[in-house]
């Protein structure tokens, strides 16, 4: 059976009041494009009813596909399960807090017309959702990462991306990565650009970031990847012969 275009993953922790309204606003704006999509959430082990509350959703929305780590493992685990289970030829990934706004989707479906990777970019929607602290922190994650890494992403804390599902076939899952996908796209050789969204208030449950987490607890994965960067060598298959060669390959 031919699975969806498009595969919505969430990770999801402790977010029971923002799922329901979540699905129901990711259906309302994806149902008039008449493209086929699924809606993968991972709930990374809640202490709240959010499990109860996917049940119920995917009892009711048979869009909805979700699971349940059996341990709490963070962000980028959460994350990294659902894009396993997606079956989508394209994967969008988006935060559960519904400060991602699902009204964005149809730009990030445009621009992968362009780009094998598109990224959301808060830089311009920051004050509309967030404190002070909030946004004095991402900017000093986001300048200290690009300095480190050599990358000029403008937003790389903002998980709101759209990319084809090669992207990741090469990768290997570690703690942390969510943060810096577009720089290991851009290692296996994939294009990324980079659009405006919005940045809705939170209105249920409380963030799971700060200074602490947004930059140092990430500080020992900037410079793996900055190291796996700078070790790499890019190389393109000029001619192939004998078997199957369908996929030329892109590095």
């Amino acid at each position: 059976m031919t699975g969806p275009e498009f595969s919505i993953v969430v990770p999801c922790h402790n977010e029971e009041g923002n799922l329901p309204p979540l699905v129901e606003a990711i259906d309302r704006v994806l149902s008039p494009l008449e493209v086929e999509y699924e809606v993968v959430i991972t709930d990374d082990r809640s202490s709240d009813r959010s499990w109860e509350v996917l049940q119920e959703l995917a009892q009711r929305n048979p869009r909805v596909r979700g699971q349940r780590l059996r341990e709490n493992r963070g962000e980028s685990a959460a994350s990294w399960a659902g894009m396993q289970l997606a079956r989508g030829r394209y994967i969008v990934t988006m935060d559960a807090d519904l400060q991602n706004d699902p009204e964005d989707l149809p730009r990030f479906i445009d621009g992968l017309k362009q780009a094998d990777c598109v990224c959301g970019s808060r830089v311009e929607s920051r004050g509309e959702g967030d404190h002070i602290i909030r946004i004095a922190s991402s900017r000093i994650a986001n300048w200290v990462r690009n300095a480190l890494s050599g990358e000029e992403i403008s937003d790389a804390g903002c998980t709101y991306r759209a990319f084809r599902r090669e992207c990741i076939g090469n990768l290997k899952y570690f703690r942390g990565m969510h943060r810096f996908l577009p720089t290991l796209f851009k290692i296996e050789g994939y294009s990324v650009i980079e659009i405006p969204v919005a940045n809705n208030p939170r209105l249920y449950g409380s963030a799971h970031y700060g200074v602490w987490n947004r930059l140092f607890a990430s500080f020992h994965d900037l410079l793996a990847v900055r190291w796996m960067k700078s070790r790499m060598v890019p190389f393109e298959v000029e001619e192939r012969i004998g078997g199957e060669t369908d996929d030329p390959g892109r590095r």
